[in-house]
């Protein structure tokens, strides 16, 4: 998620550099046509375009806003999270105690600290699932098919492209249930069970209180509705025929846009031309820098929206789960009085982009 006010002119030449040159190659093409080679046909009137550029300005907006949507409901469900991590972490550190144990199942305060770690770490291995999970590509993600894209995702460095899934669960998972995760098609799912049963049995042992357990509970139920949440945006893709006809429209208008553009010039020349002959003569020549200029601004709104499709991606655009993940995992831990020096730190913000 950019956390930067703007991105600089540099920035968003770079990302959209090849489609500039594009834009120019398709202005110059019907330019060099009408002015060298004397192809006057070559001209559509400027009304209808005018009318199909505003019906694209719609468009583009209703998908813009629609994907915003999809955005911030992503960054509040991960919010939810956050919150819920936060609390169940403070319930397990003052609600694993001998105060409803009998003497035979009373345990020692290393002991005790030893189960509480033993939650927190589980819960980190759902949290690192769930993430490696959203990062997850699926068909209609299109996001890394783009060079530039791909760019930027290699500069920022995401942690679910570049670590094994197996490698981030293992460090908060014994051998035998990392055995057991690792098998199952939704490894969220199968930690929080192995997560209610040991509380289960904490519960069983007097080490948990009644009324903590339901509490503990519930703060379960709360994580598994939020991943679901989360699953049902990445599950499901923004509506194929609003982004397939986006794409057509925008691409028509830019097609058809030197067309209307060149013979507002020429007579914007022949105007000029009784002032400023030398001007006047070449004044056509200004069509292309002009229909490059518009065409960028329509596609570059358009690939804005494209990007932005699925939150969870790993575009500069995107919720940052990893950094919500990581610093779930220091205040967690931090709850629970591990020792300081094996807190990780958060991770480093690149190119003004958290991950």
């Amino acid at each position: 998620m950019l956390i930067k006010k703007y991105y600089s002119i540099k920035d968003m030449t770079f990302w959209t550099r090849h489609e500039t040159l594009l834009f120019i190659l398709i202005a110059s093409i019907p330019t060099v046509a009408y002015v060298i080679f004397a192809q006057k046909w070559l001209v559509l009137p400027w009304t209808p375009i005018a009318l199909v550029g505003t019906a694209v300005a719609f468009v583009v907006g209703f998908r813009n806003n629609a994907v915003y949507d999809r955005l911030w409901e992503g960054r509040k469900i991960w919010g939810g999270i956050v919150n819920s991590s936060r609390s169940f972490s403070i319930l397990v550190s003052d609600t694993v105690t001998n105060e409803y144990a009998n003497d035979s199942n009373k345990l020692s305060e290393e002991e005790l600290k030893k189960e509480r770690i033993t939650i927190i770490y589980r819960h980190l291995a759902w949290l690192t699932a769930l993430r490696y999970a959203m990062r997850t590509k699926k068909q209609w993600e299109t996001f890394m098919e783009h060079k530039t894209n791909r760019e930027w995702a290699s500069r920022i460095n995401i942690p679910e492209f570049e670590i094994d899934e197996k490698e981030a669960i293992s460090e908060y998972l014994s051998d035998a249930e990392l055995a057991i995760v690792m098998k199952a098609p939704n490894k969220c799912t199968v930690i929080q069970k192995l997560q209610s049963q040991h509380l289960r049995k904490l519960k069983e042992r007097g080490l948990i209180w009644e009324f903590s357990f339901l509490a503990l509970e519930g703060h379960l139920k709360d994580l598994i509705a939020l991943q679901g949440k989360s699953e049902r945006i990445k599950n499901f893709p923004y509506p194929r025929q609003y982004a397939s006809l986006n794409v057509y429209f925008v691409w028509i208008f830019l097609l058809l846009l030197p067309l209307g553009i060149i013979p507002e010039f020429a007579k914007i020349g022949q105007i000029v031309a009784e002032s400023f002959p030398i001007i006047g003569k070449y004044f056509v020549w200004f069509s292309i820098p002009f229909s490059t200029l518009v065409s960028w601004v329509f596609h570059t709104m358009e690939r804005i929206g494209t990007v932005g499709e699925n939150p969870f991606e790993g575009s500069g655009n995107d919720v940052p789960i990893s950094t919500i993940a990581r610093g779930i995992e220091i205040d967690i831990r931090t709850c629970v009085e591990e020792d300081p020096e094996n807190i990780p730190k958060p991770f480093e913000v690149r190119l003004n982009i958290q991950m």
